[in-house]
C-alpha cells in the first residue's frame, strides 16, 4: 500500500515538474531557426524539445527495423528460426529480468514476491529447471505446500529435473514426518545419483530407523566408494550394521543366518563388544567352544566387559566354581590390573568361598575407584569371612550411594543406555554409544535392591512377640550372592 502511493505520488511530481519545464521554456520568448534545402523553419523552445524526442524515437525506430529485417534476410537465406529468434530476444530478456529479480525477493524474505516473479519468469522463458524450482521454493517459503508439490511433480516430467523434483519431495516428506514415504523417494533418488552424500546420508539414516540393515549396508558400501567415507570407519560401522542384521535374524529364530552374520559382524570388528558376545554364542550353538573361546579372549584384550565374561560362563554352563574358576584363567590372565578383570576374579573367587583370595583380588579397587559392584562384591566378602553385621550394612550403604561405575554412553550427548545399540535414542546419532563412566548420578541399581535382604541381617523381633521355635531359615549360598551382586 506506502509503495504504490509512493509511485502515484512521484508521478504527479513528474508530470509537475515536466508542466512547469514547459511553461518556463514558452515564457523565453526565444526561437529557433532552421534551414534545410532552401527551406527555413522558426520553431520554439517547446517545439524544438518535442522535435528532440521525435528523433530519439525516429532513431530507435530505424534501429528496430533494420534488426528486423536483417532477420528476415537470414531467414530468406535458410534460417528458418531468425525471426523467431529475432521476437524472442526481448521475451528473454523480460524474463531474465524477472528471474532475477524473484531470486533477491526470495533471498531478502519476500516470497510472495518472489512467486509472482518467478510465475512471470516462468511464461516468459518456458525453462522449468530454473522457473519451475525457484517457483517451489518460493510457494514453501509463503506456505503454500500445495503449489509447491505440484512445481516438485511437475519437475518429475523432465529426466534433467527428476532428480531435484525427487529430492525437493523428500525433503518436503521428512519436515511433514511422512518418513515412509520419504524413504522409498531417497530410494528413488539414490538410484538416479549413487554418488550423491546428501541423498546418501539421509537414506541411511532412513534404513536405520526402519530397520533395513541390509539395505543400510548396501548404501555404507556406496560411501566407501564415491569416498565419503575412510576404510577404517566403514569397517567399524557396517561391523555395527552386520551386527543389528544378525539380532533382527535371530529374532526371527533363524539361528544359522543370525550366526554367520554375528560372526561376520565380528570378523569386521574385533573390538566391537556386543559382536563378540553374540559371535561367541553362535559358535557355542555350533558346539565350537575353541573359536568362542578365542573370539571373547580377543576382544577382552582389547576391553574387559561384563558381556564377554557372561558369553564366556554360558560356554561350559553346569561347572562348578572350582572348574569355572581355573577355566576362566583364560580372561583373568589378560589385562590382570585392569578394574573389570579383578573385579570378575573376586566373583569367582567369593563363589568358590575362598574369601581371603578375593579380598587380594579385589585389592584396592573399592577404595581408589568405589561403585556399587565393587563395594557390593566387598560386602559379600566381609559377611563370607564373619564380618559383624554393621560392618556389612555400612558397605550395603555405601554401595547404594556410589557410582554405578561404567556404562553405555553416547559421546554425542552423553545419554546413558541400559545396554548396546546403534542408534542413540536420545540424539538419533549412528555408533555413538562407549563404555565408560557416566556424570554421577542418583539412581539405585535394582540388582543391590534385591541384594540388600540377603547381606543385611534382619532385626531380631521383641520377646514377647517371639513365635513359638521353629527350624532356622536356610541362608542363601555364597555363590548365589555374588551371582546376584554382579
Amino acid at each position: 500500500m506506502l509503495w504504490s502511493l509512493t509511485k502515484v505520488v512521484l508521478f504527479v511530481a513528474a508530470v509537475a515538474a515536466l508542466a512547469l519545464g514547459a511553461g518556463m521554456l514558452a515564457e523565453t520568448g526565444g526561437a529557433m531557426r532552421i534551414t534545410v534545402a532552401g527551406w527555413e523553419f522558426t520553431i520554439g523552445p517547446v517545439q524544438a524539445v518535442v522535435l528532440g524526442i521525435v528523433l530519439l524515437l525516429a532513431v530507435w525506430l530505424t534501429l528496430k527495423v533494420l534488426g528486423l529485417l536483417g532477420a528476415i534476410i537470414r531467414f530468406l537465406n535458410g534460417d528458418e528460426t531468425a525471426i523467431s529468434r529475432y521476437f524472442d530476444r526481448n521475451r528473454e530478456r523480460k524474463g531474465y529480468r524477472a528471474l532475477s529479480e524473484a531470486m533477491l525477493a526470495l533471498a531478502s524474505g519476500e516470497p510472495r514476491q518472489a512467486l509472482s516473479r518467478a510465475q512471470t519468469a516462468e511464461r516468459l522463458l518456458h525453462k522449468p529447471e530454473i522457473t519451475t524450482l525457484l517457483i517451489a521454493q518460493a510457494a514453501e517459503a509463503s506456505g503454500d505446500r500445495k503449489q509447491a508439490t505440484e512445481a516438485y511433480k511437475t519437475l518429475l516430467k523432465d529426466d534433467a529435473t527428476r532428480f531435484v523434483g525427487i529430492r525437493g519431495l523428500m525433503q518436503k516428506k521428512l519436515a511433514e514426518g511422512d518418513r515412509e514415504v520419504a524413504l522409498k523417494l531417497a530410494e528413488k533418488a539414490f538410484q538416479l545419483r549413487p554418488r550423491h552424500a546428501e541423498t546418501q546420508d539421509i537414506l541411511l539414516k532412513l534404513q536405520s530407523d526402519a530397520g533395513d540393515w541390509s539395505g543400510a549396508r548396501q548404501t555404507l558400501g556406496a560411501k566407501l566408494k564415491a569416498g565419503a567415507l575412510p576404510k577404517d570407519v566403514y569397517r567399524r560401522r557396517d561391523a555395527v550394521l552386520a551386527l543389528q542384521q544378525a539380532r533382527t535374524v535371530m529374532d526371527e529364530d533363524a539361528s544359522i543366518e543370525a550366526r554367520e552374520a554375528a560372526i561376520e559382524a565380528n570378523r569386521l570388528s574385533p573390538d566391537l563388544i556386543p559382536a563378540a558376545a553374540m559371535a561367541a554364542r553362535g559358535y557355542i550353538a555350533k558346539g565350537d567352544a575353541k573359536h568362542a573361546t578365542r573370539v571373547l579372549k580377543k576382544a577382552w584384550e582389547v576391553l574387559p566387559h561384563p558381556d564377554l565374561a557372561a558369553a564366556f560362563a554360558e560356554i561350559v554352563p553346569d561347572e562348578d566354581a572350582q572348574a569355572r574358576l581355573k577355566r576362566f584363567r583364560t580372561l583373568t590372565t589378560v589385562q590382570p590390573d585392569h578394574d573389570e578383570t579383578k573385579m570378575l576374579l573376586a566373583e569367582l573367587l567369593v563363589a568358590a568361598e575362598d574369601f581371603p583370595a578375593a579380598r587380594r583380588a579385589l585389592d584396592d579397587v573399592p577404595t581408589r575407584h568405589p561403585t556399587q559392584r565393587s563395594l557390593a562384591i566387598l560386602a559379600a566378602i566381609s559377611r563370607g569371612e564373619g564380618a559383624e553385621d554393621s560392618v556389612v550394612r555400612d558397605l550395603v550403604a555405601k554401595a547404594i550411594a556410589a557410582p554405578r561405575g561404567p556404562q553405555w554412553v553416547c559421546d554425542k550427548c552423553h545419554a546413558i543406555h541400559d545396554g548396546w545399540q546403534p542408534v542413540c535414542d536420545n540424539c538419533g546419532s549412528f555408533d555413538t554409544l562407549s563404555w565408560r563412566e557416566p556424570p554421577a548420578t542418583a539412581a539405585t541399581s535394582p540388582a543391590l535392591a534385591e541384594l540388600l535382604p540377603l547381606i543385611e541381617p534382619r532385626p531380631a523381633p521383641e520377646p514377647e512377640a517371639l513365635p513359638p521355635p521353629e527350624p532356622p531359615e536356610p541362608q542363601p549360598p555364597l555363590d548365589e550372592i555374588a551371582r546376584r551382586a554382579t
